[in-house]
């Protein structure tokens, strides 16, 4: 027995994290994980990451795992860890695989009945854990060491088969200490699989509903994604030969190049001539479709859950019935092989239809606006381009961006917190492969609050490219409500890049005003290599889409009903 391999706890998890495909890992030291860091430092094919601050280390980690689909941010005990909750709540509520590794005090301290610094002062050093709980799938303290190989292993298969963020603790006397080595595991987990006759009977009774029909539509909602089900979507589509439309913390999800795709259906706010065909339907399939004050603009999305197919993660439901243990992929391939066409849906957008009238191109001396600003970004975008928007007016000017086939779209649209886009930029980047450039629409407000991560960016050479919109404030808010606290201080945010390369970084800073300068400087950004480009953009303060006027008038009537 003695000829067992040994590995620490630290050098343990490590493994098993790149085991599970992760390759970067994001990091604010403090005294409870630097062994820890020690030994994932010394993990080949795992590199580490350091930011600014915690927050921004999780907004970092929620961006690399929408797109690399694990994530792991490293902290310290309490001071650490309760900076990065708010960053974990927000994956939360996007289905994100983020795992929180935390450091914890000595195992015996709980014992010995220790106040521990980085705490409040009390005797209880449970408190991390509580605090976590509500906003994570699982939560793991290792304690023992006896525990630490089953509770990595535990902890890290939750976080990939729940599609949530976990909690994972490690006291730091342990994490040096030697156990035996990681066993064989398989990465990627096996899918779950749906139980055989409630999936047939779910099958047969959607079949029959929708024959019934004259006009059936589908809805493509977020939770696609942590269904994976994409692929299984655009099968139905093909074969029912109806309209599609998506919601707008769906865009990306479904090829907008398919004849069969409306755009977005978001209430008042819809593509045109979405809505009417999504509303006017007798049968909508709502494929992972999400309902909240945000997505239905206020509440005055005309879902039809009466008539309607709500076809969830893992079960389907509709006046039939509701059919669980069906899970998402399985159910869309077998109505795909069994649904007629129904066309009808397709046929009437048709017919509303109208040719797109083309934007109009400024002059090259005209003072910069939104619409000029969205025509030039457009002409960016690519089958490699990764579209990143912030929370705000960019979510509105994101969704009338068309996306070509290979091109990817992040929102985070459930948790809207302002400041996550800046680290969630970093992540997005660092995950994508090489070929791909990242394009950021972020406000003033948003970028003030966690600016800092731009260093981070220079420091690990990644070159997205953001597009600063600079309008003087929380324009979101200023269409909700406004009020003197909305306006900010205004920043030298182009000259911002000259303070963080210092001697040795590569970031490109520019400053535009007018529109012929814009051109200038997307020409020059798409050639920049080695560092990310800024471009700050001055804007009018009340030049915001058109949307988003009409969207947040609808969404402060909800906030303000009776």
């Amino acid at each position: 027995m003695n000829d067992i391999k040994q590995v620490t706890v630290g050098s343990y998890l490590g493994i098993r994290l790149v085991q599970a495909g992760l390759r970067d890992f994001f990091t604010v030291p403090g005294d409870f994980t630097l062994v820890l860091l020690d030994q994932l430092l010394a993990t080949p094919g795992l590199r580490m990451v350091s930011c600014c601050n915690e927050l921004n280390a999780g907004y970092a980690a929620d961006g690399y795992a929408r797109t690399a689909g694990f994530s792991a941010a490293v902290v310290t005990y309490t001071v650490g860890g309760l900076s990065l909750i708010n960053a974990v709540a927000g994956a939360y509520g996007d289905d994100l695989s983020l795992l929180a590794i935390s450091g914890g005090p000595n195992s015996n301290d709980a014992h010995d009945h220790h106040r521990i610094h980085h705490t409040i002062g009390e005797l209880d050093l449970y408190q991390a854990e509580r605090c976590y709980a509500p906003v994570v799938a699982a939560v793991f303290n290792i304690r023992h060491l006896e525990d630490a190989a089953r509770m990595i292993d535990e902890a890290i298969v939750t976080c990939l088969t729940k599609r949530k963020p976990v909690y994972l603790e490690i006291a730091c006397n342990l994490t040096g200490l030697n156990i035996p080595a990681p066993t064989p595991m398989q990465f990627p987990l096996p899918a779950f699989k749906s139980d055989p006759s409630t999936l047939a009977a779910a099958v047969d009774a959607a079949n029959k509903r929708i024959n019934a029909a004259v006009k059936p539509v589908i809805v493509v909602g977020e939770k696609i994604r942590p269904a994976q089900s994409a692929d299984a979507v655009v099968g139905v589509v093909n074969a029912m030969a109806c309209a599609i439309a998506t919601t707008p913390d769906a865009k990306g999800i479904f090829p907008e190049d398919h004849p069969n795709f409306l755009g977005t259906y978001w209430s008042e706010v819809s593509s045109p001539n979405c809505s009417e065909i999504i509303e006017s339907s007798d049968c909508q399939l709502l494929v992972g479709v999400q309902q909240t004050d945000y997505t239905t603009t206020g509440w005055t999305a005309l879902y039809k859950m009466g008539s309607a197919i709500n076809i969830g993660v893992d079960q389907v439901s509709m006046p039939e019935g509701v059919f669980t243990q069906v899970y998402m992929s399985d159910f869309l391939n077998a109505l795909a092989a069994k649904v007629s066409k129904k066309e009808a849906s397709m046929q009437e957008f048709l017919r509303y239809k109208e040719p797109i009238a083309p934007v109009p191109v400024a002059a090259a001396n005209d003072v910069l606006n939104l619409r000029e600003l969205r025509r030039q970004i457009q002409g960016m975008i690519n089958s490699e381009t990764s579209l990143l928007v912030d929370t705000g007016d960019s979510w509105f000017n994101g969704q009338d961006m068309h996306l070509p086939k290979g091109a990817s779209y992040h929102v985070q649209m459930q948790y809207g917190s302002i400041g996550w886009s800046v680290g969630a930029t970093l992540g997005v980047a660092l995950a994508s492969e090489s070929k791909t450039r990242v394009i950021a629409l972020i406000g003033d407000g948003s970028f003030q609050m966690t600016a800092q991560e731009l260093s981070t960016m220079i420091r690990y050479q990644v070159n997205p490219i953001i597009f600063l919109m600079n309008n003087g404030g929380y324009t979101i808010e200023v269409e909700l409500h406004d009020g003197p606290y909305n306006k900010i201080k205004n920043w030298d945010y182009a000259g911002l890049m000259n303070v963080f390369n210092a001697d040795d970084g590569k970031g490109l800073g520019i400053k535009v005003k007018t529109a012929g300068d814009l051109s200038a400087a997307i020409s020059q950004a798409i050639a920049h290599q080695g560092g990310p480009v800024l471009i700050e953009c001055p804007l009018d303060r009340d030049d915001c889409s058109r949307q988003l006027a009409e969207w947040g008038s609808h969404v402060a009537k909800a906030n303000a009903r009776q």
